[in-house]
Order: C-alpha cells, then sequence, then structure tokens
C-alpha cells in the first residue's frame, strides 16, 4: 500500500476483520470507515452452525439493473440456476433507482416478501446497517469458502465498518472526465490536470467550437452532483467532514465551490438533468460522469470521445477522484438457509468471468481484479483509462455517504450556489448544522 493510499484510509479508521477467512482478513488489513464507537447492529448469523444448514431452495435478487444491465444480469442469474440445484434465484425488478430498490426494501421490513440479495448504492448500505437491517458477511464467507481476496482493494472496503464487511462490490464506478476529442484537437488541448488548466484553455476551446452551448457542463443537482463535487472539494484540500465532524464550511470547500460557481455562464453551464447526455448531443465540449455512463455515451456519441482522469487543483491533484455505486448485500430478517442461499449466489455473482461479463455489458469497473478485460479494452480501450485511475480513488467523505440523505442536502446546497440563489459561505454554513442535526438525530445514537 502506498503512503498516500494509507494517509487516506487512516482518515476514516484502520480496522481488520478478524477472526475472518484469510481471504477477507487480508482485505481488511487495508483498511476501511470506522469510528471509535463501532457499530451496534448485529445479527443472529453470528451464532449460526453454517455446516448444519442447507441452502433454501429459492430467493429473490433485487436489483434496478443499473447501466441497463437487465440482460446481463438475468444471463448470470441463469447461469447460477444451471450450475446447481439447491437454489433457484429470480431477479426481480425492485425499481428504478437506487433510492427506489431502498424504499422498496424499507416497506418490506414491515410485511412482504424480502429478497435474499439486495441491491445497495453508496449512500444506503449504511443506512441499513445501523438500522439492523443487514447482516455481516464475515462469517458466512468463511463458511462458503468465499475468498474475497481477489477482489478490487479500493472498492471492497467501501463496504467494511466495525470491523466487519457488510456488503460485496457490485455495480461499482468512479467519475471519468468525458472530452469531445475532436474538439479538443480543433482548439489544439489536450485533457486538463487541473480545473485551472481547463479554464485556461476554455477561451481556445470555445473559439475553435463556435456552435457549443458551453465549453464545461457541471451534473445537474439530481445527477448525483455531490458524488462528483467531493473532486473539487478534495483538489482545493477540503473535506466535507473528518469521520462525523462536519467541516462542509471551511475555507477551502467555499474556495472549491466558488470556483465552481464563477465557472457558470463563462465558459460552463449546468445540466437541467443529464450532463452525459448533453455532452453526447455535442451541446458541450466535456463533463464529468459515472465509468458506468461510458457504454450509452459512446453509442450516442457521433466523434470520438476522449477520457482522462478527473483533473485536481491547488491543493492536491492526485487522489482526487471518488468511489461510487452500488454494492450487494444480505438482509437480516431472512431464515439461515435463505441467508446461506444468498451468500453462494454472492459468490457466484463475483466470479472473475461474471465481474468481466457485467463490466463489458455496463461500463462499471470490473470488481475483481483477475477479470480478464482485454476483449473490453480492445472494443472500448477507453475503459483502460478508468481502471488506472482506481489506484488514485479516495473513499467517499462520511457527510455524503454515512449521514441518511447527506448526499441530497449537500446536493441541494450546492445547487442554491450553482444557480445563484445563493452565497457560498451562508449556505454551507446552513448544511453544516442540517448534517449536524442529522447525525445527531439519526446515527449518534445507534453507533452505541
Amino acid at each position: 500500500m502506498s503512503l498516500p493510499e494509507f494517509a487516506n484510509l487512516n482518515r476514516r479508521g484502520f480496522i481488520g476483520l478478524a477472526g475472518a477467512a484469510a481471504g477477507v482478513t487480508a482485505l481488511a488489513a487495508c483498511g476501511g470507515p470506522s469510528t471509535s464507537g463501532g457499530a451496534s447492529a448485529s445479527s443472529s448469523s453470528e451464532s449460526v452452525d453454517w455446516k448444519s444448514v442447507k441452502p433454501a431452495k429459492e430467493i429473490q435478487f433485487w436489483s434496478n439493473h443499473p447501466g441497463k444491465s437487465k440482460d446481463v444480469e438475468t444471463a448470470i442469474v441463469n447461469a447460477f440456476n444451471s450450475s446447481q440445484s439447491e437454489t433457484k434465484v429470480s431477479l426481480v425488478t425492485a425499481g428504478a433507482s437506487y433510492e427506489e430498490v431502498a424504499q422498496k426494501f424499507q416497506t418490506a421490513q414491515t410485511g412482504g416478501q424480502l429478497p435474499g440479495v439486495i441491491l445497495q448504492s453508496d449512500v444506503w448500505w449504511f443506512r441499513n446497517m445501523i438500522n439492523e437491517l443487514i447482516i455481516p458477511l464475515d462469517d458466512l464467507m468463511k463458511a462458503i469458502e468465499f475468498d474475497a481476496t481477489d477482489y478490487q482493494d479500493s472498492l471492497v472496503k467501501d463496504y467494511q465498518y466495525g470491523d466487519k464487511q457488510w456488503g460485496v462490490p457490485y455495480a461499482r464506478s468512479t467519475p471519468l472526465f468525458y472530452y469531445n476529442a475532436e474538439m479538443f484537437k480543433a482548439a489544439r488541448v489536450q485533457a486538463p490536470k487541473t480545473w485551472q488548466e481547463l479554464e485556461e484553455m476554455s477561451t481556445k476551446i470555445k473559439s475553435a467550437n463556435s456552435g457549443i452551448q458551453s465549453v464545461y457542463q457541471h451534473p445537474a443537482p439530481a445527477d448525483y452532483d455531490s458524488w462528483t463535487l467531493q473532486n473539487k472539494i478534495w483538489a482545493w484540500g477540503g473535506e466535507l467532514s473528518k469521520d462525523f465532524d462536519i467541516t462542509c464550511n471551511s475555507q477551502a470547500v467555499i474556495d472549491a465551490v466558488t470556483f465552481s460557481k464563477n465557472s457558470v455562464g463563462t465558459w460552463a453551464g449546468v445540466s437541467a438533468k443529464d450532463a452525459t447526455a448533453d455532452f453526447s448531443a455535442k451541446a458541450v465540449a466535456c463533463t464529468v460522469g459515472s465509468t458506468g455512463s461510458l457504454v450509452g455515451i459512446l453509442e450516442a456519441a457521433q466523434f470520438e470521445v476522449g477520457v482522462a482522469f478527473l483533473p485536481g487543483g491547488p491543493k492536491a491533484t492526485d487522489q482526487v477522484c471518488p468511489t461510487g455505486g452500488a454494492g450487494l448485500g444480505i438482509p437480516k430478517n431472512l431464515k439461515p438457509e435463505q441467508q446461506l442461499a444468498a451468500a453462494n449466489f454472492l459468490k457466484f455473482m463475483g466470479q472473475p468471468e461474471n465481474a468481466a461479463k457485467f463490466a463489458q455489458a455496463t461500463g462499471y469497473m470490473p470488481v475483481r481484479k483477475s477479470a480478464d478485460m482485454s476483449s473490453v479494452f480492445k472494443e472500448r480501450p477507453q475503459a483502460q483509462e478508468a481502471i488506472k485511475q482506481l489506484a488514485h480513488t479516495r473513499v467517499q467523505d462520511t457527510a455524503r455517504v454515512f449521514l441518511p440523505g447527506g448526499d441530497r442536502e449537500i446536493g441541494m446546497a450546492n445547487s442554491d450556489v450553482m444557480t445563484g440563489k445563493a452565497e457560498p459561505q451562508a449556505r454551507f454554513d446552513q448544511l453544516k448544522t442540517t448534517l449536524e442535526g442529522i447525525y445527531t438525530k439519526e446515527v449518534k445514537p445507534k453507533l452505541g
């Protein structure tokens, strides 16, 4: 592990999965998000003798099919069902978004059928954990010899808390810098290393491509702009939070937000709905979007698409890219035989060949190190840049992913500033108060 990576992990706490299988323990040695209090959530699965349990005959897998993945998910589910006779998995469309899946899962707690495997976004799994709706996977993984050392370290650590593993990576992504290579070539510029460089070259880009609305398009508030906002905040040397200490109104954060605000109307715009769609339509020369959008962008764009690492800023040019996307968990309120069947399915889903199939079909990151991506790279060489950036990612700030509704509140504050409705310092002072209230009322009492 490099020194910068270690320093970043130490920000949230260095943890280990004590007593787990050797494979899982090796992963935990790289650390993950934690606090001194640890998690209070527990599960009856920790006392189950899994050797005496037989897998359930049927379970459901709830998904929203991220990245238009229904076909490949169906193929993987069918392959699992054909590979053994103990358990039949049914794929269920549980919503059109991560939020809809989460809401359906919450409702099912009070009645109705629960899934064996639940898809959870980066901002939902922790909420499910503190509300004791999912189980730690360590004992189950050990019982079925689910060796997770081949998972990408920077992705699997996102699901570690309180010395336990609460999920496994699935539809994982990072933001990428997308640019119209033809427009950049016309302006005789290359992908910027910093946001200041993009600002400086924006005049050249616009003058060489007179038909564009703006040089750069900021993501829409509804399009997870709080996710990509972290890139600029870190590039300016700030953080939304340090563990649960809210720092979203620091001078560094205000400087980053102000830079973005000042770009609007000069060389940048704000998308009304989907910045990558604006980019594909040649309305703008560049934008930032999920790696999970890569396939869709390449299919829609009638030009050469370039991709690059996220730009840095005046304080940092590395470790400024957040991880993101969704993982898979197992509900707590299931019978042990259902949980065992779910674990077997998770193990199958994560096999390198299945990870490669999913990545090839969607553009999401291959969650396994040994996934053979050669055919993907041949078809979409841009995907290599996304995977290279994995070594330069950073776990997200606690305020966004560990505070229920934190991502929405951050996005609303940023939107108010970007649209000129609010002054940066005052609005982010207000945000700090809101986020501290969420922690005090909804998180702190459940951490023990």
